[in-house]
């Protein structure tokens, strides 16, 4: 029996990402030393309370399904986190909880885009917000975030990609991979644009804690006007470590909840029980552990950008968000894939090529700083060596 794979699948590109990530990891079966900063995961262990939580719902026998929507309780826990920190008043029948922030912008987008339909997203970007709606028969058309501006959006160039098909504009902030915050007046511009042309936003936000610098993270959703247009879309990956429990969620309207959660019954049934048990103490028993991560992740970025930008041929600008360092690559003049690969088999240090974000990406290479300060060090040091060992065989 032959093979036969939908024509759809081939809409979709595969993880740039997953691909560096599995080549390190290959490297390391076969013996190899390889320093990890391609995966936006965080290094640390999920806290102590959060994994106690789950023990003792194991323990409890709470293991069977829950409502498709997510546990009241954690609904409501969600609801209560959205509005004490995030200045939004979301009850917990708008409040939708998914396995992981994937399946949230999967939900999201399957709910609002038809075929033809187009949908906002920058570049760079995190794929998602391109392989799906490509998947979907919808289109995703780009808009620029660039390094002299800080990474803002130009919300000149939005407005004149505007169509009669455009449905809705996604944001990403903090932002992956470029580590940049969207200013408050940014957001209040993006609000009016989306009112004036019936848009609605998908607002990621799942890097909020994680802020340097006075940085102060507004959710468009709190604006006036936004949050009936507004997916408000976060997990526990990033700010409580995570990311292996697989919990995500999203606040919009309840008409949209409702649909989505056709999507979210079909495709997953629930989050498991014991994981959302866990969610819920992560929300409403939180100590200090958070704030400590985002100490300890500052220390890391400003260590790694004083490195880099003391390595003739790079540079950086100094990320006030999320924990990844968009490298300015541009100078060495090799492609970003190249050289990722280069740096790779060469200095046994996996970074991102700018290219797997975007047309925006190329030139770039996005290093995760969620490793230890002592990689850090050691990854700077090696990746200094490695360039200038490419700058001399460049002038041989």
């Amino acid at each position: 029996m032959g093979t036969h794979i939908a024509v759809r699948l081939d809409r979709m590109a595969p993880s740039g990402i997953r691909k560096v990530n599995e080549k390190a990891l290959a490297m390391e079966r076969a013996g190899e030393k390889v320093f990890h900063f391609e995966i936006g995961r965080p290094d640390f262990d999920t806290p102590e309370y959060i994994k106690q939580a789950a023990c003792q719902a194991l323990a409890q026998g709470k293991v069977h399904y829950t409502s498709n929507f997510g546990l009241m309780e954690l609904r409501q826990a969600i609801a209560g986190k959205l509005k004490r920190e995030n200045g939004i008043d979301y009850t917990a029948s708008e409040v939708l909880v998914t396995v992981g922030l994937s399946e949230a912008v999967f939900a999201v987008l399957a709910t609002i885009l038809e075929e033809g339909d187009e949908i906002l997203v920058p570049d760079p970007v995190w794929l998602n917000y391109i392989n799906v709606p490509n998947l979907l028969g919808a289109k995703a058309v780009t808009y620029s975030l660039r390094e002299e501006t800080g990474f803002q959006m130009d919300l000149a160039e939005l407005r004149a990609k505007i169509t009669s098909k455009t449905r809705a504009v996604v944001i990403i902030t903090p932002n992956n991979p470029t580590g940049g915050v969207l200013e408050e007046d940014v957001l209040k511009e993006l609000a009016s644009l989306a009112v004036e042309h019936d848009l609605l936003v998908l607002s990621d936000e799942v890097y909020e804690r994680l802020v340097y610098d006075g940085a102060r993270h507004v959710s468009i959703a709190s604006l006036p006007g936004m949050k009936e247009r507004t997916f408000t879309l976060n997990g526990m990956s990033k700010a409580y470590a995570m990311d292996g429990w697989r919990l995500g969620y999203v606040a919009a309207p309840e008409a949209y909840i409702l649909a989505m959660n056709k999507f979210h019954q079909h495709n997953t049934t629930c989050a498991p029980s014991f994981v959302q048990a866990a969610a819920i103490a992560a929300l409403t028993q939180e100590g200090d552990e958070v704030n400590q991560m985002v100490q300890e992740y500052q220390r890391r970025r400003d260590y790694a950008v004083q490195a880099i930008n003391a390595i003739p041929g790079l540079h950086c600008q100094c990320p006030k968000g999320a924990f990844y360092i968009f490298i300015n690559c541009k100078s060495l003049g090799m492609k970003s894939a190249d050289l990722s690969a280069y740096l790779l088999e060469n200095a046994k240090i996996a970074l991102v090529p700018g290219d797997v974000f975007g047309p925006g990406g190329e030139g770039y290479l996005r290093m995760s700083f969620a490793n230890s300060y002592e990689n850090v060090v050691e990854g700077c040091t090696r990746l200094k060596q490695a360039v200038e060992q490419l700058q001399t065989k460049g002038r041989n």
